[in-house]
Formats: C-alpha cells, structure tokens, sequence
C-alpha cells in the first residue's frame, strides 16, 4: 500500500479542511492532488490580475480577472474531459475579435454581469460545473495591486510592478475607481472557510503578485493571522523576476511576516530536488530566474517548522512542483491538526 493510499483511507470521512490561497498557475496543481486525497478543499482566488485574457476583459467591462479563477474551477471539476477542453480553449490570434480570449474567461464575465458580482457568479458556475469544493474570489470587486519600492516609487498593477524589475518594498490593494470607496473586504464565505479550516495553505505562486495580493484584504488577511488551522507556505522553487531576485527562502518568510505584522506561517514546505543545469527553457518561461537558494537556520529562527524533500517535477523544460509529494505533507500536517481538535 502505498504512502497515498495510507492517507486516504486514514482520513476518509474526516474529510480535513484545507484552504489553499493564492493565484497562478501553481494552484490548480495543488487542488487537483487535494482532490485526488479526498480533501475538502477549498480555493482563495487572488482578483488583482491584469494581465492578458483577464486585463483585457477587465479593461472592457471591469469585471474581477477571470484566468485564475478559470483554471481553479477545471481543477476542482468533475464534468468530462472534452467539456473541460472547451471552456478552456482560447482562441487563435487570427480570430481578430476573439484572439487571446479562453471561452472560460468569457463565460465567467457573463456571469459576472448576469449575477451582479464575481462571487456569485462562480458559485453558480462551480454548480455548473460540478466542482468538488468551493471556489471563492479573495473579493467580489477586481483590485488594484499596489507596490512601493525600496527606492521610495510607486506602480499600479501586476504586469506594471513586475516589468519594473526594482525591489519591491511592501504591496496593498484598493478599489479600482469604479467601485467606490473604502477599504475592500471578502466576502463572509472566505472568512468562514478560513477560521474552520485545519490547514491554510499559501501558493505555491508568486510571492508580491499572487499570493500577498490576498492577504492585504484586510479582513483576509486578519482571519490567517487568527485561525487556529496549521498555516503552510510552499515555496517556490525558482525566483522570478521583478519580484524575489536573490530571495532565500526565508527572505520569502520575512516578506510574508512584514506585510502581516506578525510571524504567521507555522511551517514551510522546501524543494530541495536540484534542477539540471541548462533545462529551463528561458525564452518560454521569461519571468524564471535561477533557484531559491535555502537559509533553513534563518527559516527557523521565525519560528517555522521545515519540511524539506524533493518535491520537483521537471517537464516540458519548466520548474513545477510535484503536486502529489506536495499534498501528501499538506495532507500529513491536516491529519495531526484534525486529530489535535477531536482531542481537545
């Protein structure tokens, strides 16, 4: 029997809550695992992105960045292979009106009118589409990623921040001019989630633009603080561009622990599987530095457990984490808190 199968039929009809946060494309890769493990799962989709498909609906008719939220519902999915192909399709740069458009991403911004928000508009499309979990938008307005800089400038916007290849010194979000005033919230649904999960999970994704974008909604960002669920950072692999270039591991931490207030993350999963010299492909992965280099002296020192193995899967000459290695620690760490509670 195998290490899989063990935690499956150790925890089946527990059901452990996990809740995964972030945005890219690390996310679908973990909730695809999570479900395959029988988990309850459910993902905090970052709405900040505006970049490609998604900032060229935004732009037209300022609805929420559809592309994560896209990929987050196929992953989570139970309709048929071919069903899924189609809302996945994008068309062909000599469809003139429609070049660069997922069908998804189209369906989705529908949606998103017919039902007056984003969130809503995904839980009537997560029961189309069968989801097993919930998909819940961190916000039900698109947000507007802000970064101040060690040099003491200011940007407005994902692709803007990153393009700008300078040290990022902190990051917020706030309203886009069309919906009003005042700080924005998530909605009761994502709190909720979070305050009755056994696992909070953090990426993997990228640190300023995926991942931090959630946790600066202020009330989101309070419940991870407070939750009594096991908080999970899964660090990247590889540093990126504009964002964590000559970041450690435990740089990625500190960032994380900044922007909150308050050492939080209780324990970080580590690759340290070696990527072959030469295997990236740079041009196809353009944002894709070199690896994360490791400073576990400095990752314990505030106050994270480590959990370090070879989680690395090497395909199509790109970096990714092996989503089954990866879920089996999540869904170690589940099980403890899950029997810690029953305990109490």
């Amino acid at each position: 029997m195998t290490a899989a199968n063990r935690i499956i039929r150790v925890i089946k009809g527990r059901q452990p809550k996990v809740v995964v946060i972030g945005g890219g494309t690390g996310l679908p890769v973990i909730l695809k695992s999570l479900r395959e493990q029988n988990a309850d799962a459910t993902a905090i989709v970052t709405v900040a992105d505006d970049g490609g498909s998604s900032g060229v609906i935004r732009d037209y008719i300022n609805v929420v960045p559809p592309g994560d939220i896209r990929n987050v519902l196929v992953a989570l999915s139970d309709l048929p292979q071919l069903t899924l192909d189609i809302f996945q399709y994008r068309f062909k740069s000599h469809d003139a009106f429609f070049s660069g458009h997922a069908i998804g991403n189209l369906i989705i911004a529908a949606l998103s009118e017919m039902e007056s928000g984003i969130f809503d508009a995904v839980q009537r499309l997560s029961e189309m589409m069968e989801v097993d979990g919930h998909v819940y938008p961190a916000a039900n307005v698109a947000l507007s990623l802000n970064a101040r800089f060690t040099d003491g400038t200011q940007l407005v916007g994902e692709s803007e921040i990153s393009a700008a290849r300078k040290q990022i010194e902190h990051v917020w979000v706030t309203k886009t001019a069309d919906d009003g005033e005042g700080q924005p919230t998530a909605m009761p649904e994502v709190i909720e989630s979070i305050m009755a999960a056994d696992v909070v999970v953090l990426g993997p994704g990228s640190l300023f633009t995926s991942i931090l974008p959630n946790l600066m909604i202020e009330n989101l960002g309070q419940a991870v603080t407070q939750t009594k669920a096991e908080v999970i950072y899964i660090c990247n692999i590889m540093t990126q561009k504009g964002e964590t270039e000559r970041f450690t591991d435990a740089d990625h931490v500190r960032i994380l622990n900044e922007h909150l207030q308050q050492n939080f993350v209780d324990t970080v999963l580590v690759n340290t599987g070696r990527v072959p010299e030469n295997y990236l492909d740079h041009q196809k992965y353009d944002e894709i530095l070199w690896p994360v280099e490791h400073d576990f002296k400095g990752l314990r020192q505030l106050g994270c457990r480590v959990i370090s193995d070879n989680f690395l899967e090497l395909r199509n000459h790109g970096v990714f984490h092996n989503g089954q290695k990866v879920v089996q620690e999540i869904m170690n760490l589940a099980f403890q808190v899950n029997t810690a509670k029953r305990g109490e």
